[in-house]
């Protein structure tokens, strides 16, 4: 062998040594030492009797297989499992996809808490095959399996993780839980299923498939952005491990959730779902989320985390969002890519489960110009060696079929190789391995990428305890989910979460027996914005009016109401309130007629300088921050029932100039003295 080629092989000895099954995994167990006997959920598969403990036959064949044994480490078992499967239930078990009940017609659509007649628990038996991309509405090369029937799924495709995107019942999303698993338990080697979720614990304005569930019967919290703003770690990491017994009571054990990217771009329509600008704030954000819905490692009470969307997806050109192709880029004008890397770094740490990478094509860095699942220098290189993540790299919905961005040109076999080569385990969107196999029976992928995949993910479900009970209690969930003393906990998360910013001659809070014309604005189609707030049972010492000639105060919460993540069409995208759905006129006239509380609901930094200016403020005499919060938790504040002591999680800047010229990469608090109206961290208190 000639010298010159020593180097070469050195160099790719990293990449083949990460192909083998890991050791080490960052879910990896030590061998049981305790033989205490776990509890067993069982439906069809036979318990046998070893020494005095019992055991299921998952693959019915009357005898102990080592992955039926749980009192072996979750590295062994997973070991042997996977020498059991064959390469179709191999890449069967790569895909997660929707599940649906049966008759229900839009994934989501059911009011929380009144399923509809025709929704039932039964499971769907109907394939659903798309002709449209699922978030863009616009044609697919190809029609795609994105939801295969239930049985169909399990017993032929070999599916064995599912999507929920219903909103109903916790008894009912309970039943379809344990239904799915029994058929996973009465198939094959008898590997249960994991269900994963959307958030489904905030109030939000963007409620999509994708994005988030938005209120649901579970307990009910500010969004993300309020939980950032209550700046309270402890309360935190309560809402993380409240939402965990509520989800695992039901039979969700993963969650596609929490958003670990930054608000660095202010027109970024996915704002909403982020903790802020700030960096090392969002990596303490992250750790609590991550440690209260998993706990210290993965275990039979986890819920399964997905930090998402690695390498951080908040520095889009002009704000637009990659699930569009005018949105596919991301750029740095700052040189702060790795900036965008310490929340991912502090996920990791916390052991989060598994990370999802976006969909966007990185612009001014060493990286190549292809969409991040493609990625390898930085899903396999950065994110695996560099930052040495052991767990599932599960890639966003679709990026195959719809969000093929740097890959169009790509058959979808060569599309997977890149995929697989690049470091994916996990692909989201569709429920037909029919491609995925193709690509792997053809020899264009080593095995190793197959097994790699296989063996993290089973890694993940023993871990959990599904192999031994994935069934749930359905009336145990009925009590738990959404109860008394989860929403106090809420209840106090939303006034945490309130920001004042602006109190002049501290007008707040306001006294006794002052007469307040209550106006909350939102424009929605074809309903007046306008809606004047009516009191049967007054509980604070005041008088609501109903015209604002008869108050003497003035409270106006509006609400801006910009375009919905999935209405976009490419065109400039803006943080003026008269470009976001308000009425300028309209306001500016109403807070003329007497002394003026402005609150803001803040999904985005909106510029608000169209009805309030810092040097000049006329009539308002406050301006408060809310970020999803309720009428109740708002009036506390108001009132002085409750001492605000929220911060802001972002800048907000103070004109729209100012953001034309600002860095997408780049945190608002490092982006000048010129540029803020409401600085980051930003909050009054009256004590």
């Amino acid at each position: 062998m000639k010298n010159k080629q020593i180097p070469a092989l050195i160099a790719v000895i990293p990449f083949f040594l990460s192909l083998c099954i890991p050791t080490n995994h960052g879910l990896a167990q030590p061998a049981k030492k305790t033989v205490k006997q776990p509890v067993l959920g069982h439906r069809s598969a036979n318990i046998i009797t070893v020494a005095g403990l019992q055991f299921k036959d998952l693959n019915r064949n009357g005898k102990l297989d080592r992955y039926e044994d749980w009192r072996l480490s979750d590295e062994e078992r997973s070991k042997d499992l996977l020498a059991k499967m064959s390469l179709e239930e191999k890449v069967g078990f790569m895909l997660i996809s929707s599940a649906g009940l049966k008759n229900e017609t839009t994934f989501g659509a059911a009011a929380a808490g009144s399923t509809p007649a025709t929704v039932t628990s039964d499971l769907n038996e109907e394939d659903r095959v798309a002709s449209v991309n699922m978030f863009t509405r616009k044609p697919l090369p190809y029609p795609m399996m994105n939801i295969a029937g239930s049985t169909k799924g399990v017993t032929k495709f070999h599916l064995r993780h599912f999507i929920l995107r219903a909103n109903v019942s916790a008894r009912t999303t309970a039943e379809w839980a344990n239904k799915l698993q029994a058929l996973c338990e009465s198939d094959g080697l008898g590997i249960p299923a994991i269900i994963a979720s959307n958030p489904r614990n905030h109030l939000t304005k963007d409620a999509s498939v994708g994005l988030s569930v938005g209120k649901t019967v579970f307990s009910t919290w500010p969004g993300e952005l309020g939980l950032s703003a209550m700046h309270d770690l402890k309360l935190t990491r309560e809402f993380a491990d409240i939402a965990r017994q509520e989800w695992a009571a039901v039979g969700l054990r993963k969650g596609y959730m929490y958003m670990a990217d930054l608000s660095t771009e202010p027109r970024w329509q996915r704002i909403e779902g982020t903790f802020g600008e700030n960096a090392e704030w969002v990596a303490q954000m992250i750790t609590q989320i991550v440690l209260g819905f998993q706990g210290t490692q993965l275990s039979p009470t986890s819920v399964a985390v997905t930090t998402k969307h690695f390498p951080g997806g908040g520095a889009g050109v002009g704000g637009q969002d990659p699930h569009f192709d005018w949105g596919k880029k991301e750029h740095f004008p700052g040189g702060m890519f790795e900036n965008n890397l310490i929340p991912f770094k502090a996920a990791i740490k916390a052991g989060t489960s598994a990370i999802m990478p976006y969909y966007s094509i990185p612009l001014d860095t060493k990286y190549e110009q292809v969409a991040y699942a493609y990625n390898k220098a930085v899903i396999h290189d950065l994110l695996r060696v560099q930052l040495g993540f052991k767990g599932i790299i599960n890639s966003d919905t679709g990026p195959i079929e719809m969000m093929p961005w740097g890959a169009e040109d790509m058959t979808v076999t060569e599309r997977y190789k890149k995929t697989l080569e690049a470091g994916v385990n996990l692909y989201s969107g569709t429920a037909d391995p029919a491609k995925l196999l193709e690509t792997v029976k053809s020899g264009m992928v080593d095995i190793l990428l197959i097994d790699n995949s296989v063996f993290r993910l089973l890694m993940e479900k023993f871990a959990l305890g599904l192999f031994e009970n994935p069934y749930v209690d359905e009336d145990a969930a009925e009590k738990m989910v959404g109860n008394a003393k989860f929403q106090e906990k809420a209840d106090l998360a939303f006034r945490k979460s309130v920001v004042l910013l602006r109190n002049e001659a501290k007008t707040l809070p306001l006294k006794a027996k002052t007469k307040i014309y209550f106006e909350t604005y939102y424009q929605k189609k074809g309903v007046n914005p306008g809606r004047v707030y009516s009191v049967t049972d007054n509980r604070y010492d005041v008088e609501f009016v109903s015209t604002p000639e008869a108050a003497d105060v003035i409270l106006l919460w509006v609400t801006p109401a910009p375009k919905a993540l999935f209405e976009s069409d490419g065109s400039p995208l803006y943080l003026s309130l008269s470009k976001n759905g308000v009425d300028i006129n309209y306001i500016n006239t109403l807070s003329a007629k007497k002394p003026t509380i402005l609150a803001i609901n803040y999904t985005n930094p909106w510029v608000i300088e169209e009805v309030y200016h810092q040097d000049a403020p006329g009539n308002i005499k406050g301006v408060i921050a809310t970020f999803n919060t309720t009428t109740d938790a708002l009036l506390d504040i108001v009132m002085g029932k409750f001492n605000p002591t929220g911060k802001m999680p972002f800048t907000t800047p103070v004109s729209e100039a100012v953001v034309e010229k600002q860095l997408s990469d780049v945190p608002g608090y490092l982006k000048g003295a010129g540029y803020p109206l409401f600085k980051y961290n930003e909050g009054l208190g009256y004590k």
